[in-house]
C-alpha cells in the first residue's frame, strides 16, 4: 500500500512540474540578456500579493574604440601646410671627352684639363626635397644637400600650390643645413620647439615629400638623442627616430605632440635606400642657432683652436699612452701654427674634457670646441704620460679649414 502511494505521489509531482513548464512559470537561469527576458511572459500577480517591479537587466557597456597610438590629427592639420616641396636645378660643366678619367690620357696630355682639348658641355642636375617655413615672411629651412650649389636655381612649392622662386640666404656644410627666402607674406609656419626637452620614446611626427608625394605624414618615436659618429656631417648631434623617412623627406619637419618643430629630418640609415626604421634629424635648438647666424652674418660663426685632428682612444692606444682607461680622445695630428699648439697641446695628449664637459667621442670634441664663444678661453683637460693637466687655449673664429675627426 505504501509503495502504491509513493508511485502516485511521484506521478502527481511530475505532472505539476510539466504543467509549470508549459505555462511559462519557470525561467531557465541561462537566459540573462535583456531581449530574452523581455520575451518571456510575465508572472501573474494575485490580489493578495503586492506588485513587484522587476529589476532592470543592465546592458553591456559600450567600449570606446581602441586607438593604436596617439592622436596627431590636430597637429597635422595645423602644420602640414608649412612644410614645402623644394626643387633645385644646377648647371654642372662636364668634359665631353670619353677619356676624361683615363690615366693614359692624363699621362699623354700631362694631366691637363680634358675640357681644354675636347671642350666642355653643360649638364643640368636636379634634386628634390622638403623644407619648413619658420617665419610668415618667407624664411625656409632645408638641408644643404637638397639645395646643392649656392648658384643653383631653387623653387619652393608651398601648401596652396604656389611655386615661388627662392633666394639662398646661406648654407652650413657642418650641419648640412640651408636657409632660403621666398617673397611672400602671411605664410603658415611651424612654431619652434625646445629640442632639449625631448625624451627617448616620446612620440613625434615627420612631415615631408618622400618620392615627391607631397605633405606625407609618418609617426614614430624618438629612438635616441645626441647621436654622433654617424659620418653624415662634421657637426653631429642628431635625434634618432623610427618615424618613416625616405628619399625626398630631407629637409622636412620633425614635430612633437604640441605641434612644435623639434628637428629637421636630414638622413636615413639604410642598406636598400629606403625606410629601415632609423632616421636622423638635426635638433631644433641647433637649427635656430644656424638660422640666426645665417640671417645676421651669412655664415655660421664657430669657435676654433686651429687645425687639430683627434681619434678614438682604443685599448691598445690607452696602454701605450699610460691611460687608466679608454675615456676621452687622443690628438693624432695638429698644426704648429695653431693656437692649440702654442698653448701647449701636443700629439699624443688624451683630451678628457672641454670647458668641464666630458669628451666621450670625436664628434663631441668638435662640438664643444665649435660651441665655445669666440674670444673666450677654452679649458681643456688632458692626460699626458699618465698625469692630468689643464691647458687653457684662446678660442678663435673658425676659418675655412675645419677641425677634423679621425676615422
Amino acid at each position: 500500500m505504501f509503495r502504491r502511494l509513493s508511485v502516485s505521489a511521484l506521478l502527481i509531482a511530475t505532472g505539476v512540474a510539466a504543467g509549470l513548464l508549459l505555462s511559462g512559470r519557470v525561467i531557465s537561469g541561462r537566459a540573462t540578456d535583456a531581449d530574452t527576458v523581455a520575451a518571456m511572459p510575465a508572472t501573474p500577480v494575485t490580489p493578495d500579493e503586492p506588485a513587484q517591479t522587476p529589476a532592470p537587466v543592465a546592458r553591456q557597456a559600450e567600449l570606446p574604440a581602441v586607438v593604436g597610438g596617439p592622436d596627431f590629427t590636430g597637429v597635422a592639420a595645423r602644420t602640414v601646410q608649412a612644410v614645402t616641396n623644394i626643387s633645385s636645378v644646377q648647371v654642372v660643366r662636364r668634359p665631353t671627352s670619353p677619356f676624361a678619367n683615363d690615366p693614359f690620357f692624363q699621362y699623354f696630355f700631362g694631366g691637363g684639363d680634358p675640357g681644354e682639348v675636347f671642350g666642355d658641355r653643360n649638364r643640368y642636375e636636379s634634386s628634390l626635397g622638403s623644407g619648413v617655413l619658420v617665419s610668415p615672411d618667407g624664411y625656409v629651412v632645408t638641408n644643404n644637400h637638397v639645395v646643392g650649389e649656392v648658384n643653383a636655381e631653387v623653387t619652393v612649392s608651398i601648401g596652396d600650390r604656389r611655386e615661388l622662386r627662392a633666394t639662398i640666404v646661406g648654407v652650413d656644410t657642418w650641419t648640412d643645413l640651408a636657409l632660403l627666402k621666398v617673397e611672400a607674406a602671411n605664410l603658415p609656419v611651424v612654431p619652434w620647439g625646445d629640442s632639449s626637452r625631448l625624451k627617448v620614446a616620446e612620440w613625434v611626427m615627420a612631415v615631408g615629400n618622400p618620392f615627391s608625394l607631397n605633405q606625407t605624414v609618418t609617426l614614430g618615436v624618438v629612438s635616441a638623442l645626441g647621436r654622433a659618429g654617424v659620418g653624415i656631417s662634421t657637426y653631429e648631434d642628431f635625434i634618432q627616430t623610427d618615424a618613416a623617412i625616405n628619399p625626398g623627406n630631407s629637409g622636412g619637419a620633425l614635430i612633437n605632440n604640441h605641434g612644435e618643430l623639434v628637428g629637421i629630418n636630414t638622413a636615413i640609415f639604410s642598406q636598400s635606400g629606403g625606410y629601415q626604421g632609423i632616421g636622423f634629424a638635426v635638433p631644433s635648438n641647433l637649427v635656430r642657432h644656424v638660422v640666426d647666424d645665417l640671417k645676421q652674418y651669412g655664415e655660421v660663426r664657430r669657435g676654433s683652436i686651429g687645425f687639430v685632428e683627434v681619434s678614438p682612444l682604443t685599448t691598445r692606444l690607452a696602454e701605450e699612452l699610460k691611460a687608466p682607461g679608454t675615456d676621452g680622445v687622443v690628438i693624432t695630428q695638429m698644426s704648429r701654427q695653431s693656437v692649440a699648439y702654442r698653448a701647449g697641446l701636443r700629439p699624443g695628449d688624451i683630451v678628457r674634457s672641454v670647458n668641464g664637459q666630458e669628451v666621450v667621442n670625436t664628434s663631441q670634441f668638435v662640438r664643444f670646441v665649435a660651441d665655445s664663444p669666440i674670444g673666450s678661453t677654452a679649458r681643456i683637460e688632458i692626460l699626458r704620460d699618465g698625469a692630468q693637466t689643464l691647458v687653457r687655449v684662446e678660442v678663435e673664429q673658425q676659418q675655412q679649414r675645419p677641425v677634423r675627426r679621425g676615422r
